[in-house]
């Protein structure tokens, strides 16, 4: 659950000072009128005609209350106190003036019907919050009713019904769904009563992201054999969700799974990224996406992606880049590949959880905005806000994660709101780019005060000057005290907080041109100094450390070392599908004519440091008229240790990505972030190693004899 949304309301507290007079009372001119003044009708049920008028508003000290029968004079009370009276049969006009601190009034009439006859005609409204789900809005009218109560089916036996005046609507907010019965009883002045009944349903709309947490279990339909439910998390490690999915076979199906229909259908106009979590006990198993149409099911599109299994949780994706967005989906539908028929497998379950839909991830190329404080950068605009800056400050912590000579200086000396910030032209496309990045650097011996090791960066509309952070957008990071680090903070896929909770998700906005960073927190008056170097926005970083490996066979590159292990290989092939996606005039041509294992690769020297640098990033055509088999279509990026010659393929570790037939594409795969399959199950994940100096390349899976050609230019190792 990782993409979380908060608002934050801002509370406004207003100190009054009286430094030179105690009694200074100025501030009441500012005391506006009593408002929401109302009052409640409490009748005995004992035809005597007693009624308790309880008055009640905001800002009232004392009411005067006219009984609206042949009384003479108002009746003067104090807030919180209450007026009992004796009515005859009748209709009565009660006056409620409500009087505040200042003498200022606000008064307002209210129908009294007192009646000894059992209510009539009742009739009760019961909807629900069209902000919240879970609420309730309850009114009623009856005849001959002078007012009502109401219980709201909350499992309680001695559940306290709550009073309900005529003209009145109240609020119960419930706290998960389900079908609920709520009663209203009408009351008169009469020992007789009359009641109804009502059905409600709570249901949350089913919409993504779907966590499973509070989920309305009737658009969970289990089919094909499965027993499917919404469960306790069998598995909390890797995945700290109370409940999830659960997906059984029940049957002698391959395949099983289930749908979703959703209260909407899916906007994927921007956002063409689908994510879940998934438990799954088979090694190499298969997810299927379907998306299909809520009214036609021959209006589909599909998708696919390899589990890593080993009963272990993990993410898994799916690229929705080539989805024709013309068509409308409302209906999810997920398929589990269980096996083969009679391979002894009959009681696997597969559990899925937070499937979210969200944007593609930006990769590759340089940023469009950067500083390196060494005088290379096309930042001019920076400015300290409250806090001292120098953007050419002598590094004071050169070791081996920063080499740098100049920072940036970064010195809160106490400002309340103290930040540093730049503005940008033309506005940011997050949908395009959406990364930021910088390095940073806080001694623990600046700090003062308790506030926590963090840095925000946050973006905002500076066309409205001093009112610019009431745009604003901002992702907070931890930052570890006394080191160099790099931090990263992705606006299509990091937690973000929006300040005002009707702005939409930063990548769907067009009015962001200022970068604000802050260190520590804001609203305080504690002290810190940091030191901040190689920003970038845009992509992956701009600086680069060795092993280089790059090359986009066009004679421009440092990868000297291409080998094609059991395929033909020809790495300044002329392009065949030269168009908008890739106008590169000549590329690598992979060529699988049914080699067991046949695969490209090369070797770098020094070996790979993925704490420093963990992308991969290369385009890739494949011609469906040159596959034969059934492998699926995939590309497979694997590091070895190539000291151990031909036992190098034992230390592997490996990143598989679906592929898209006939279209040029670009591939990431993220050795920090992606999901990755060691084949000795005792190594450490990747960042962690430092013998990996091979980069393996297969395409359509090994092991098998079928054939495929597949085209792959400018391949890039970075940040």
């Amino acid at each position: 659950m990782k993409t979380l949304k908060y608002i934050f309301s801002l509370a406004l507290v207003i100190f009054i000072s009286c430094a030179e007079d105690d009694n200074n009372l100025s501030f009441v001119d500012e005391v506006a009128a009593p408002t929401n003044v109302s009052a409640l009708f409490q009748i005995t049920q004992d035809n005597t005609g007693t009624v308790t008028i309880i008055p009640n508003s905001e800002g009232a000290v004392t009411y005067n209350i006219t009984l609206g029968d042949d009384t003479a004079e108002p009746i003067i009370i104090e807030n919180g106190e209450n007026i009992v009276h004796t009515y005859n049969e009748g209709s009565y006009t009660i006056g409620i003036e409500a009087v505040g601190i200042t003498g200022l009034t606000t008064s307002v009439s209210k129908e009294l019907v007192v009646s000894f006859r059992a209510p009539e005609n009742l009739e009760v409204s019961a909807e629900i919050d069209g902000s919240n789900p879970f609420i309730i809005n309850v009114s009623a009218v009856a005849d001959y009713a002078s007012s009502f109560l109401v219980y709201f089916d909350i499992s309680n036996v001695d559940e306290e019904p709550t009073p309900l005046s005529i003209d009145e609507t109240i609020s119960f907010e419930y706290p998960s769904v389900g079908d609920y019965t709520i009663k209203v009883v009408a009351l008169s002045g009469g020992s007789e009563t009359t009641e109804i009944t009502q059905e409600i349903t709570i249901a949350k709309p089913t919409e993504l992201p779907i966590d499973f947490e509070i989920f309305d279990a009737s658009v969970f339909q289990g089919f094909g054999g499965a027993s499917n439910a919404v469960i306790g998390n069998p598995d909390t490690n890797g995945n700290v969700s109370a409940t999830v999915g659960q997906i059984v076979k029940g049957g002698p199906e391959v395949w099983a799974g289930n749908v979703i229909t959703l209260s909407s259908p899916m906007d994927f106009s921007t956002k063409k990224l689908i994510k879940m979590d998934v438990w799954s006990p088979r090694p190499g198993g298969k997810v299927l996406l379907k998306l299909e149409n809520l009214s036609d099911g021959n209006i589909f599109f599909e998708k696919e992606a390899t589990t890593v299994g080993n009963s272990t949780w993990e993410e898994v994706s799916f690229d929705l880049s080539d989805l024709d967005t013309g068509n409308i989906y409302q209906k999810i539908v997920l398929f589990f590949d269980f096996g083969v028929i009679g391979d002894g497998s009959s009681d696997w379950t597969f559990y899925v959880d937070n499937i979210k839909q969200t944007t593609l991830p930006v990769t590759g190329g340089a940023p469009i905005l950067f500083d390196d404080f060494e005088g290379n950068g096309n930042i001019t605009t920076w400015f300290g806000d409250a806090a001292g800056m120098d953007n050419a400050y002598a590094n004071p912590f050169i070791d081996a994660n920063n080499g740098s000579a100049t920072v940036l200086e970064y010195n809160d000396t106490g400002g309340q709101y103290a930040n540093i910030r730049f503005d940008v032209d033309p506005n940011f496309n997050l949908q395009a780019k959406s990364l930021f990045t910088l390095k940073i650097y806080v001694p623990s011996s600046s700090i003062s005060g308790t506030q926590p090791n963090q840095i925000s960066l946050k973006l905002q509309d500076n066309t409205l000057g001093g009112n610019a952070w009431q745009t604003q957008t901002e992702i907070i990071k931890p930052i570890v005290l006394d080191t160099w680090q790099e931090i990263t903070f992705d606006f299509a896929n990091d937690t973000f907080i929006n300040l005002d909770g009707n702005s939409p998700d930063p990548v769907d906005r067009t009015d962001l041109n200022r970068v604000v960073l802050q260190i520590n927190s804001e609203n305080n008056n504690d002290t810190v100094i940091a030191y901040i170097d190689d920003f970038g926005y845009g992509g992956s970083g701009y600086v680069d450390t060795p092993p280089y490996a790059t090359d986009d066979f066009e004679g421009n590159g440092t990868i000297t070392t291409w080998f094609g292990d059991a395929a033909g290989m020809d790495n300044a092939y002329a392009n065949p599908f030269i168009d908008a996606n890739n106008g590169s005039a000549t590329v690598l041509e992979y060529n699988d004519t049914g080699g067991q294992y046949a695969n490209i690769r090369f070797d770098v020297d020094p070996n790979f440091n993925l704490q420093a640098k963990s992308l991969f990033t290369l385009k890739i055509y494949v011609p469906s008229s040159s596959i034969s088999g059934t492998q699926p279509n995939q590309i497979s990026l694997k590091l070895q240790d190539n000291t151990l010659g031909g036992n190098a393929w034992q230390t592997q570790t490996e990143i598989i990505k679906p592929i898209v037939l006939d279209t040029w594409q670009e591939i990431t795969f993220d050795f920090a972030n992606d999901t990755f399959i060691n084949l000795d199950g005792n190594s450490p994940d990747p960042v962690d190693r430092t013998d990996l100096n091979r980069v393996v390349l297969q395409i359509n899976s090994e092991n098998n004899n079928d054939t495929v050609i597949a085209y792959i230019d400018d391949f890039n190792y970075h940040n």
